[in-house]
């Protein structure tokens, strides 16, 4: 199954704090539901911003994914983009068009 980078800011540092522990339960449902595989704040950002690492069979299911996010569906995700990403080395390799094929050593 593809997997999708998803970065986004939250530049309401209020909505953020009223509605970051539902979003956290969000994120735990979807490790629970295996689409979401990776999650965290981006820490050289200007404003509060976060980086994704998502499987789905495509992207209008990762888009429906975060759109039942508290986040979005209260307003506060901006700037955010959505790309299918082949992890060829490292980590997930393992889910990449040529797994075991790149592995250093």
């Amino acid at each position: 199954m593809p997997l999708f980078t998803v970065t986004y800011d939250h530049p309401n540092e209020a909505g953020w704090i009223q509605h970051v522990m539902p979003h956290v339960v969000w994120l735990q449902e979807r490790l629970k539901d295996g689409s979401l595989l990776a999650s965290g704040p981006i820490t050289t950002a200007l404003c509060k911003s976060a980086l994704l690492i998502m499987t789905a069979p495509d992207r209008s299911t990762v888009e429906g994914l975060i759109a039942s996010d508290p986040f979005a569906e209260h307003g506060l995700i901006e700037n955010m983009t959505i790309k299918e990403w082949d992890p060829i080395f490292g980590a997930f390799n393992d889910r990449s068009s040529m797994p075991g094929q790149m592995q250093g050593g």
